[in-house]
């Protein structure tokens, strides 16, 4: 986990992201077999897997309009992460409690982290 007040650098998020990525697979490991466990746990892998495939394909991006998009889609995919979580932790399904507030906690510093991103690349490509 990275220290507050410390510089992050490109690898230190890229393994912050597959880390929670690995704890939404736990999660979604340990949701019930049922329509709506089996519902929302395909769309919490999806989108709780997919931010860290899409930040690595961020850091090839083409041009820095394509690094904006992508991080923008990884942006969209936490958003779309942190609903499904509070549905789930609402309707209690999961099974265990500290991993999913621990996910929900975790979910919302990496939406802070690429909201401050992708304004701070808009701003360098507006102003460089």
């Amino acid at each position: 986990m990275i220290l507050e007040g410390t510089k992050m650098d490109k690898f230190d998020l890229e393994e912050r992201l597959v880390e929670f990525s690995v704890l939404i697979i736990e999660i979604v490991n340990e949701m019930p077999n049922s329509k709506t466990g089996n519902h929302l746990s395909g769309q919490l892998v999806r989108s709780g897997t997919s931010v860290s495939l899409n930040y690595g394909e961020a850091q090839s991006g083409e041009s820095k309009k394509d690094f904006i998009h992508k991080i923008k889609v990884v942006l969209k995919e936490l958003r779309e992460t942190f609903v499904c979580l509070k549905i789930i932790f609402r309707t209690k399904l999961y099974k265990t409690e500290s991993k999913i507030k621990r996910a929900m906690k975790e979910n919302n510093e990496l939406i802070s982290i690429f909201v401050k991103s992708v304004e701070t690349a808009q701003n360098n490509l507006r102003n460089g």
